[in-house]
């Protein structure tokens, strides 16, 4: 799929960093929000609601960062120390290789038949002229790889998240996608070879180690940083990396704390007295609404603007710091 700590591939590093900062955690783009005024209140309840519990997934954030640090990492490190590069990106293709059978599968679960045809392209060309993957050879032809899972799959049929979870070493999970990995798990060839699964998470691991650093250097809080990230990634799969105009209509009114909610509700009841006949041509029943609206659009799409300028500064800023750690660990490896 994509080695996570090339140059360029810094969306990709963020993404390893909240599925493996609990630890070994299950395998685009992770931003924290801009800190102004009123943003706190409106997160809270947001965050009361997807992690009720948030005392227990705590603890097992702690736990699986102590593991880390004792034994996975060094585990890791070791494992990076010994092997060539060439060899850990052929060793995270096989593993990526693996996957695409889940991946084919959920495609025409879900529905997406010329996306399955694709995908089952892809894996048959690496399996075989890619040498059972070791090599990424439909990349270099054309052929993109899609990140499908059963998780995705119940979330396009309607079953809902479900309360955010951080498991041991698995680390963060919800309840649809917890449930949802046994079946992947299930689909995957090498689950049943054993040592397989240790390998690929050793090697997974390896891989996170420059967005880990990531997350100790720049979060406030670690373990908000890492749910959110993994919500909003989780969300973003779901999607298709497309988002609803309800979706955008809500973060405009988080943004300017509610101050369009009634103009457009204004607008909505001058629209609703028209349709009904009364006072829709009275100069104060129909223009007064129509003024107070103007004025609030335009607030709101400022206030947006900003909000989005906000946000891409914070990603520049944040792949900046990737490339920064991939290019220092190439110094050291090169000294070593």
């Amino acid at each position: 799929m994509f080695n996570p700590c090339n140059q360029g591939k810094s969306q990709a590093c963020l993404m390893w960093a909240m599925l493996f900062s609990g630890a070994l955690s299950v395998g685009g783009c992770a931003s924290t929000e801009p800190k102004d005024l009123g943003t706190t209140n409106i997160a809270e309840p947001k965050s009361n609601s997807v992690d009720p519990y948030e005392g227990f997934n705590r603890s097992m954030y702690s736990f699986n960062m102590g593991l880390d640090k004792y034994l996975l990492k060094p585990v890791a490190d070791g494992y990076k120390f010994i092997t060539p590069d060439f060899m850990e990106t052929g060793v995270t293709n096989f593993f990526t290789n693996l996957k695409g059978i889940n991946v084919v599968l959920n495609d025409f679960l879900q529905g997406k038949v010329s996306q399955g045809a694709s995908d089952t392209g892809r894996f048959l060309t690496n399996s075989t002229i890619g040498l059972l993957g070791l090599f990424d050879v439909a990349s270099g032809l054309g052929m993109q790889g899609n990140v499908e899972d059963f998780g995705q799959t119940l979330a396009v049929w309607g079953v809902d998240q479900g309360a955010y979870l951080v498991l041991p070493i698995l680390g963060p999970t919800t309840i649809r996608d917890g449930s949802a990995s046994i079946l992947d798990r299930a689909a995957n060839p090498g689950t049943y070879v054993p040592g397989t699964g240790i390998v690929e998470g050793i090697n997974d691991r390896a891989n996170a180690e420059g967005a880990l650093n990531f997350i100790d250097e720049a979060a406030l809080d670690p373990y908000v940083f890492t749910r959110e990230s993994f919500l909003q990634y989780r969300q973003n799969l779901v999607n298709d990396g497309k988002h609803s105009a309800e979706i955008y209509d809500i973060d405009v009114e988080d943004a300017i704390g509610g101050e369009a909610k009634p103009a457009k509700s204004e607008k909505a009841a001058d629209k609703a007295k028209s349709s009904n006949g009364s006072g829709s041509l009275g100069p104060q029943s129909s223009l007064k609404p129509v003024v107070d609206s103007a004025a609030a659009e335009p607030d709101a799409f400022d206030n947006m603007s900003r909000s989005f300028a906000r946000a891409e500064s914070q990603f520049e800023q944040a792949s900046a710091k990737m490339d920064e750690f991939s290019s220092k660990k190439k110094v050291r490896r090169k000294r070593r």
